[in-house]
């Protein structure tokens, strides 16, 4: 009889890892499954590869600045999901967008 792998021999660090390979919702609802998992779905690591590569760009460039109103990076990537940030000292305007596939890009007009 085959035997199941036990993801919970896993470090954390490495279940946050290939909680990285599927989407943001997929993610979260993984999260649900154990404390290990929840643990890993939390961690910055995994959320900083649903991010735009140049997110500390465009953090700097956000007025008023976001550095000081996230508390981890899920909460960044949610904030720059669910609303549009003023760039630019106000001549611009973005968002983050799934463009393919829950691949996300962050859109500026």
């Amino acid at each position: 009889m085959a035997s199941m792998f036990d993801f919970m021999v896993l470090p954390e660090g490495c279940i946050a890892n290939i909680l990285s390979f599927t989407t943001p919702r997929d993610a979260c609802r993984l999260s649900l499954v154990s404390k290990i998992f929840r643990s890993a779905a939390e961690s910055d690591a995994m959320w900083e590869r649903f991010l735009p590569s140049d997110y500390h760009s465009i953090i700097s460039r956000s007025s008023p600045s976001l550095l000081d109103s996230y508390s981890s990076k899920k909460d960044l990537f949610f904030r720059l999901c669910d609303n549009p940030i003023i760039l630019d000292d106000g001549k611009k305007v973005g968002f983050l967008t799934s463009i393919i596939h829950d691949h996300y890009c962050f859109c500026s007009s």
